[in-house]
């Protein structure tokens, strides 16, 4: 056979696949495109996976962070999105960069590991919604409602479920017609009712985290304006309202990011479900996908990063790390007939550890916890 295994028309000036034999139907970038992708991957799958990994060593090593279920829906995040740097980067690289072509067990295992990291990813995105949306809204009973065993639990649902989906064309629903239709023109194999199951699922989540952080904001604001006409203080007020417009500057910027990377992709899986493809747009497709895992390196920047607590955890544990060197190296040098290491070196305790400011709130979770205290007042 030849290169051109695929029968072509055009219809408006672009090439349209008709029919499809095999997966060179699916390698439609060029060599300036795969240069271009190859870069953004290489650059972004690092930074995430380096990123994520400390997330997760800092909440792992923290007994205080482990305990809260905040965090732990943090850690699932980020649990996530080393998958997705991980999955995303190395299959999408393989075959689009390098052209490797795996038979259907091996590429659907691929494309499911990919699969469960983005649902995983957006899934903790979702229990991080809900957890503060309750804790808005039950103030007063929300460590009863939401305990660690709870959260634990719906962690392990969680993934339960995206595991069990991610892997259904694996398990046999696939595409059995071989490349042509129902078959997706995105991903070989997929059956195009999955593929639209898939979207419309993770289309649900989306939504369900908007209406989450929209009635956030509007608890939030209704508040503030109660607390502000009640009190009749307007230093004090003036200053609610202004912990009020950071709150919603930052969900504004988190919902932007989520949706600006989520929706190129969904909408092109929805289109590809009723219609043929371009060429054109499968190449938009493979750019538009890379945003997923952008989205990925900036969640840890968004959701765990501006968390007080998890920085101060993180500067303890690496000057912990730091003070263990030097200890070390003193130790070494010691044995050589240089002053003692005990002279020299000496553990922080928790005194002399960075303390945490408590003039203003600069994380989403301590803008919540500022308004339930106010809100138990």
């Amino acid at each position: 056979m030849t290169d051109r295994e695929t029968a072509t028309s055009v219809e408006h000036g672009h090439t349209v696949n008709k029919s499809c034999v095999n997966l060179s139907c699916y390698m439609v970038l060029s060599d300036k495109e795969k240069t271009a992708i190859g870069a953004i991957c290489f650059l972004a799958g690092p930074v995430t996976l380096l990123e994520n990994v400390l997330v997760l060593g800092v909440i792992a090593s923290t007994a205080t962070l482990r305990k809260r279920p905040s965090y732990l829906f943090i850690g699932s995040l980020a649990l996530a999105d080393v998958f997705a740097s991980c999955f995303f980067t190395i299959s999408f690289l393989h075959f689009h960069l390098y052209d490797l072509k795996d038979g259907p067990d091996a590429y659907l295992f691929k494309l499911g590991g990919v699969t469960m990291a983005f649902s995983g990813s957006v899934g903790s995105l979702l229990l991080t919604a809900l957890d503060r949306y309750l804790c808005i809204y039950q103030a007063s009973t929300y460590k009863v409602l939401l305990t660690r065993r709870r959260a634990l639990l719906s962690l392990l649902i969680l993934w339960s479920t995206i595991i069990f989906l991610s892997f259904l064309p694996l398990m046999g629903w696939r595409c059995s017609t071989g490349f042509t239709p129902p078959c997706s023109r995105l991903f070989p194999y997929i059956n195009k009712h999955y593929q639209a199951f898939w979207t419309s699922f993770i289309l649900v989540i989306l939504v369900l985290i908007l209406g989450a952080y929209a009635l956030i904001l509007w608890k939030a604001h209704r508040h503030e304006s109660s607390m502000t006409s009640f009190q009749g203080a307007a230093g004090k007020g003036q200053a609610r309202i202004r912990m009020d417009i950071r709150l919603a500057r930052t969900f504004g910027l988190i919902l932007l990011i989520l949706v600006g990377c989520w929706v190129p992709v969904l909408s092109f899986m929805l289109v590809d479900v009723s219609v043929i493809l371009t060429h054109d747009q499968q190449r938009a497709f493979a750019f538009c996908s890379t945003l997923c895992l952008v989205n990925s390196s900036v969640n840890p920047l968004l959701y765990a990063l501006r968390c007080r607590e998890l920085r101060i955890a993180l500067l303890r544990m690496l000057q912990k790390l730091c003070c263990k060197g030097r200890c070390k190296k003193l130790t070494e040098d010691s044995s050589h007939g240089l002053p003692s290491a005990e002279d020299n070196c000496t553990a922080l305790s928790e005194d002399e550890m960075p303390k945490a400011r408590t003039t203003r709130p600069d994380s989403i979770s301590e803008m919540v916890y500022s308004y339930q205290l106010t809100t138990r007042e």
